[in-house]
């Protein structure tokens, strides 16, 4: 048995990255079905991993930007599933800028996807997880937003916002025995983390207790644990995953 076994999952850009990561984790403890959105296509090919790691698996395109792509997507999850019962708001994008040179159409865009995105996508399966009285939703949010750290300022602006989400949502929705947690994990070997300057890269692991950037895997496993009844007790959080900053 594993720590998902049965459950109903959809992950928000959940193509590649940690979300791919996080896709894999919750098959292997057991989810019953993973769905997970992209922006950058996949069809069937794109599901094996997951199917070999044994839960049915969907792909499909859709920006959670999109208010009306998203709520067809739940309805149709909830239609042929009967319900979703995990949610992890992964899809988010970054650029690294400084301040001076941040259009305000950046700026928008990265507050659009990494935090109407979160809204939107939470809204739209709320609705499911409130009439069956139960449900969990993951944000990853981002030490970024927690931290004074160099950092460009939009990307800090919206992941401190997830957090915010979080803490609202999870209050909210608590009475109807929904758990809102986000999950913000410091620098990561791939994705993002191979865009940080060598000189910031250098402080980081100068200051990280254990020398060293995450991988997606250790933070896909301890997302699964998160969502799991084994962590039953545990809303409203922000956890770092940070190596001990």
């Amino acid at each position: 048995m594993g720590l998902l076994t049965g459950k109903r999952v959809l992950v928000t850009g959940g193509s590649r990255g940690l979300g791919r990561a996080i896709c894999k984790a919750v098959a292997t403890e057991g989810a019953r079905a993973v769905a997970f959105t992209s922006l950058h296509g996949g069809g069937v090919e794109s599901t094996q991993d997951i199917e070999a790691a044994g839960a049915e698996a969907r792909a499909y395109q859709v920006s959670t930007t999109d208010a009306a792509a998203t709520a067809q997507l739940v309805a149709l999850l909830e239609k042929e599933w009967g319900g979703i019962d995990v949610l992890v708001n992964n899809a988010g994008v970054s650029q690294t800028l400084p301040l001076a040179l941040i259009d305000e159409a950046d700026f928008d865009h990265v507050m659009s996807v990494n935090v109407k995105g979160v809204f939107l996508t939470s809204k739209a399966v709320l609705r499911g997880m409130m009439r069956r009285k139960s449900g969990v939703i993951l944000n990853i949010g981002s030490l970024l937003g927690l931290r004074a750290i160099d950092a460009p300022v939009h990307y800090a602006a919206s992941k401190a916002a997830v957090h915010g989400l979080t803490l609202a949502m999870a209050k909210e929705v608590a009475r109807h025995n929904i758990r809102v947690l986000c999950l913000a994990p410091g620098l990561l070997e791939d994705g993002m983390g191979k865009n940080v300057p060598e000189h910031r890269l250098k402080d980081f692991l100068e200051h990280c207790a254990l020398g060293r950037a995450g991988t997606f895997e250790e933070v896909a496993r301890f997302a699964a644990f998160l969502v799991s009844d084994r962590s039953a007790y545990t809303t409203g959080e922000t956890i770092l995953m940070d190596g001990g900053l």
